[in-house]
């Protein structure tokens, strides 16, 4: 693939060039505005109004949903007709920024207080900052806790939820023992929980080892844990009933999931509160889980400039920052906004506090979408058609290979 990312490379960095040349005979406008593209359904129209009253600066906003925005991008960089500010997907940065599809920010941090790096969570940084460069600030942030029944994990003695892996296989057994249809932990099929389960074991992924992480015992500890988990049916094969109803009728009393369960199932479930908590991942010798979420970027051809500048500044503020998880349940990337009481006086809020100051990114390279792919297509082998793990993960590390040599 090497060829590959070298011809995708230059074909892009020329698409700049180009629409960067045709798009300085353009006029810049109103001087007096921005354009700006949000990624997702919830709108920032009611966050910006106190930012256009301070400034004078017409923010206009483009939503636009996450499945369509990697070809919009593509699309304004060949054009030349972006936005001044969108907003990224922490695992499309690697992708766009190192094709200078944005400004390099870097230089601009000491002059923007909001926008200093000390100001985020370590994590939120590593998607932000690529060859030692920042493209992005971070916006908001997502990870992942353990979501457990405290009645029911307090019958086989974990009330306050199990603590590590050997404590999630024990108290998985005891519950998957109460009968038939009754399972322990519903451990997903989404790649980012499987990341986090190969974290815990002490696996990491580095980039000049390509294929070879695979072959890392602590890697294979991961599986043999998903592998033992369906073999002996603590997990459930098939899709089987909604989530939340399983959740709440016992029959799987743990699962993993991001900070917006906790409505959904306070919604759904309210018949199982006071019933139910979350927890830190479990530790396996670390206990660290995903950070996932946005950042802000100013679009390589922009003419405003300093105006798009200002406008990330004030987004990356604490108070906005916390405003928008009053509006949109987003978690904020800026740490003083987790002083508020907001966070501070809510155990399950503030539990995804804590995880966050122990994250990891998912490998942050540009095959990452496809190599998990592969990585899932390993697991349902193993888990569904019970092939051997040792095989199974030759087979996962020639694919990798083939990925990275392309």
């Amino acid at each position: 693939m090497k060829k590959f990312k070298f011809l995708f490379v230059m074909m892009l960095s020329f698409i700049i060039i180009l629409s960067g040349c045709s798009s300085n005979k353009e006029t810049s406008g109103n001087s007096k505005s921005l354009k700006v593209w949000q990624m997702g359904a919830a709108s920032w129209d009611p966050l910006i109004k106190e930012f256009e009253k301070e400034t004078g600066i017409d923010v206009e906003i483009q939503a636009i949903p996450w499945d369509q925005a990697h070809d919009k991008i593509l699309t304004a960089v060949a054009s030349g007709k972006g936005p001044d500010v969108l907003q990224m997907g922490s695992t499309q940065m690697v992708q766009f920024a190192g094709a200078g599809a944005f400004l390099d920010l870097t230089d601009k941090l000491d002059e923007y207080p909001n926008m200093a790096s000390d100001n985020f969570y370590e994590g939120a940084l590593k998607t932000s900052v690529i060859d030692g460069k920042t493209y992005g600030i971070p916006w908001h942030v997502d990870t992942r806790l353990l979501y457990y029944r405290t009645d029911l994990l307090g019958e086989v003695g974990y009330p306050e939820g199990p603590e590590t892996w050997e404590d999630l296989l024990d108290a998985s057994r005891q519950l998957a023992a109460r009968g038939d249809d009754q399972y322990s932990v519903d451990l997903g099929t989404d790649i980012n929980h499987i990341w986090s389960y190969a974290w815990q074991q002490g696996w990491e992924y580095d980039i000049e080892k390509g294929a070879e992480n695979f072959a890392d015992p602590a890697f294979k500890k991961m599986v043999e844990y998903y592998q033992t988990f369906y073999e002996e049916e603590l997990s459930q094969l098939e899709k089987g009933k909604d989530g939340v109803q399983a959740f709440a009728d016992g029959s799987k009393p743990m699962f993993f999931s991001g900070p917006w369960m906790m409505g959904i199932v306070k919604e759904q479930a309210p018949d199982i509160d006071g019933k139910w908590d979350v927890r830190v991942m479990p530790d396996g010798g670390t206990n660290k889980s995903m950070i996932g979420g946005s950042h802000l970027s100013i679009f390589h051809s922009t003419k405003k400039e300093e105006q798009a500048l200002d406008f990330v500044n004030w987004m990356a503020s604490p108070e906005t920052q916390l405003k928008w998880y009053e509006l949109g349940s987003e978690l904020p990337a800026n740490i003083k906004a987790w002083e508020d009481s907001a966070f501070t006086d809510n155990s399950m809020v503030a539990t995804f506090g804590e995880q966050l100051k122990n994250t990891e990114t998912p490998p942050n390279i540009k095959e990452n979408n496809r190599i998990g792919q592969e990585v899932l297509k390993m697991l349902e082998q193993v888990a569904h058609g019970n092939k051997d793990i040792d095989s199974a993960i030759e087979g996962l590390q020639a694919e990798v290979s083939k990925i990275l040599s392309e």
